[in-house]
């Protein structure tokens, strides 16, 4: 047994008192994990700074992990000893930092945008259409609520997005018939689900204990669910989920696959090139910012790096 079953225990109940999301759960053990693995199975508490700056040193240099996932690692390490042990670690300034490199994003012209929509086929093509029309990350595409589309005012609601924060972003007027056609279908199986008796959905915590029937509510469901309801692995409740992310993914590396694109592509591009073809059409950047969900204008100027203003509209002497 690597650690005493009450440490990962105490992680998983300060995580879900935090309100934290199941992945950010599922990290968290698992670079916890890894930490008392790499110190031959000693307890955290029996460790200190120097050991977390030989592990988070030996990703880097050893295991060369990119920044973001040093990182994550990092935020697990501190969580634990922090909110779990309540041991405040003194400054690591002894940690070798993953190298980030500065990278401008994928951004496919929009004849390669179409041909890589109209290769997604079903409600993963109209995920994907989302992903490109409306500028969302994927999660927040997946875990999107029928509550939350808008067809009156042309508009989605994303709730708890990315650092949980909420933002209003736009519906494209060509996505509300195929939207309301879709939701129609879901309405139809959340009924049949119902009358089986697992039509249920997560919920958030606190909602959940106040409202316990929410969860059976039509605008609390998934605009994309799951094919099959599955155990909840928090409750192991029987619900119906929301759409892998995973399935899109692999989807939309097949499609580009298909039409011939040979710029690595994947959902996020999608987000890339919708931010990117506002601007290249003379959109304010505060406005395409508010949209992204960005906090700092600088994030969204890097997409007037690919743009075709600036350096990109220069004239060769060739040419």
């Amino acid at each position: 047994m690597v650690a005493k079953p009450r440490l990962f225990d105490a992680v998983r109940h300060k995580v879900r008192a935090k309100h934290y999301s199941y992945r950010t759960e599922q990290q968290y053990l698992y670079w916890i994990r890894r930490l008392i693995l790499h110190h031959k199975k000693r307890h955290p508490a029996e460790m200190g700074a120097p050991e977390v700056e030989q592990f988070l040193t030996h990703l880097a240099v050893e295991g060369r992990v990119s920044a973001s996932t040093q990182n994550q690692a990092l935020s697990a390490i501190l969580f634990l000893y922090r909110q779990v042990l309540e041991v405040d670690l003194p400054w690591l300034n002894g940690v070798v930092r993953a190298h980030t490199p500065t990278r401008v994003p994928v951004v496919l012209p929009r004849r390669e945008v179409q041909a890589l929509l109209d290769g997604l086929e079903g409600q993963l093509h109209l995920v994907g259409q989302l992903l490109y029309g409306s500028g969302l990350r994927l999660m927040e595409a997946l875990r999107l609520r029928v509550k939350d589309v808008d067809f009156e005012y042309s508009q989605i609601v994303v709730r708890d997005g990315k650092g949980q924060k909420d933002r209003v972003t736009i519906l494209p007027d060509v996505l509300v018939t195929p939207l309301r056609q879709h939701l129609a279908l879901v309405r139809e199986q959340h009924d049949r689900a119902l009358r089986l008796g697992y039509g249920g959905v997560e919920l958030p915590e606190a909602l959940a204990r106040k409202y316990p029937k929410a969860t059976t509510g039509w605008g609390w469901q998934y605009v994309f669910p799951a094919a099959r309801a599955s155990a909840d692995p928090r409750t192991g409740e029987w619900r119906r989920h929301h759409v892998h992310e995973r399935s899109v993914q692999r989807a939309v590396h097949f499609a580009a696959r298909r039409v011939g694109i040979v710029k690595p592509v994947g959902p996020h591009t999608l987000r890339h090139c919708f931010a990117t073809h506002l601007l290249e059409r003379g959109y304010d950047i505060r406005t395409v910012q508010e949209l992204m969900g960005h906090s700092d204008v600088r994030t969204t100027q890097i997409y007037t790096h690919v743009m075709k203003k600036g350096a990109g509209a220069v004239k060769s002497p060739l040419d």
